[in-house]
């Protein structure tokens, strides 16, 4: 028998000896078994309580109870055990209803809201169950549920969700109809187009601030803009963008050539695009090396240029007030060159499975 302690001995299990203890606090993550660990360690090499309990930086009697937890757990039960807390005011069946009454959303006719507020939420599960929590509870019980309070992505509203499925679907299809036409192993790009428009009449984001406060941000009421019109390839993490004074076929039809210019040499690229005016008219002439598939009206969310004007705005853009035309101009030039300018930036926002083709197709 080990003896802990120097009054009354407390026998230690014999199956772990005081090397293996020591490899295992070296192991461990948790700092406080380590030490629990190496005091025992200590122990199996006989030394007294005192001195073994100071290695674990508690006191005698500490040393004794995790000896017994030791005992009859093993070195798992030297872990703390966190407190489980006050038992949740919800059943499992009620957490259930909350969490489809969060997913469905509310009824603006029936519930009174267009969106669930803590507040609207502790109404409900008052009235159909008879629980009363605070707002403070429920939205604890909301995030164990996986629910987080976000921003709402805009949905077009004649938009159907099964064409975006059936795009995603059949797009291996449309790639392979337009490679019937090209030269046997050529390499195939896929590109992604859009413009977005930046002026003085500038947006706000989301920033980081001190709780409570509300912070400010200069917002401009001018009206001069630019058009950004950029590309992206997410398997080369690379792009094309031209800045200009409007959004039509002419300036569509440079950056086309610029895109072309820009494409490897002896690949041809998809430009995945939408349907703007500009885009469709046959006065169009695209370069050899690129073919426009279009995208089915109403779902933006399948362009993944739609996603880099997000980053270009929160990042460089938004919050700020352009003086004149040429600040317009320059900071949307010094945005774009700086997401070039990060490695990997462009594919991890851009790459899209549904899109991923083999090289050469």
């Amino acid at each position: 028998m080990r003896e802990v302690g120097d009054g009354r001995a407390v026998g230690l299990r014999e199956d772990f000896e005081a090397d293996e203890l020591r490899r295992l606090a070296a192991k461990v993550k948790d700092a406080a078994q380590a030490r629990r660990l190496l005091a025992l360690a200590a122990i199996c090499d006989g030394m007294n309580r005192t001195e073994a309990a100071r290695i674990g930086g508690m006191d005698r009697q500490t040393l004794r109870d995790w000896a017994h937890r030791f005992n009859q757990y093993g070195p798992d039960g030297l872990i703390d055990i966190k407190p489980t807390g006050r038992p949740s005011k919800l059943s499992d069946e009620q957490k259930d209803a909350l969490k489809q009454l969060v997913e469905t959303g509310p009824d603006p006719e029936k519930d009174g809201v267009v969106r669930w507020r803590c507040v609207d939420l502790k109404r409900v599960l008052g009235q159909r169950f008879g629980v009363d929590l605070s707002e403070v509870s429920l939205g604890r019980a909301l995030k164990k549920l996986g629910f987080s309070h976000i921003s709402a992505r805009p949905r077009h509203p004649v938009q159907d969700p099964e064409t975006i499925a059936a795009f995603k679907k059949n797009f291996p299809t449309q790639v392979a109809a337009i490679v019937t036409k090209l030269a046997p192993e050529t390499p195939i790009e896929v590109w992604f187009q859009d413009e977005m428009r930046v002026g003085q009449k500038n947006s706000l984001v989301y920033q980081w601030a001190k709780k409570g406060s509300r912070p400010r941000q200069p917002k401009d009421q001018r009206y001069e803009n630019a058009y950004v019109f950029g590309a992206v390839c997410a398997s080369r993490d690379t792009g094309v963008a031209l800045i200009m004074p409007q959004a039509d076929t002419e300036a569509m039809q440079a950056h086309l050539d610029a895109i072309g210019k820009a494409v490897a040499p002896g690949a041809h690229a998809l430009l995945i695009l939408d349907k703007a005016g500009w885009h469709t008219t046959r006065k169009l002439k695209p370069p050899a090396n690129v073919t426009l598939v279009p995208l089915p009206p109403a779902c933006p969310e399948l362009n993944a240029a739609e996603n880099i004007w997000q980053y270009l705005r929160q990042t460089y853009l938004a919050n700020r007030v352009f003086a004149s035309y040429t600040d317009i101009l320059d900071a949307c030039q010094d945005a774009w060159r700086k997401l070039l300018a990060e490695t990997g930036r462009i594919t991890s926002i851009a790459a899209r499975d549904w899109a991923i083709i083999g090289q050469p197709f």
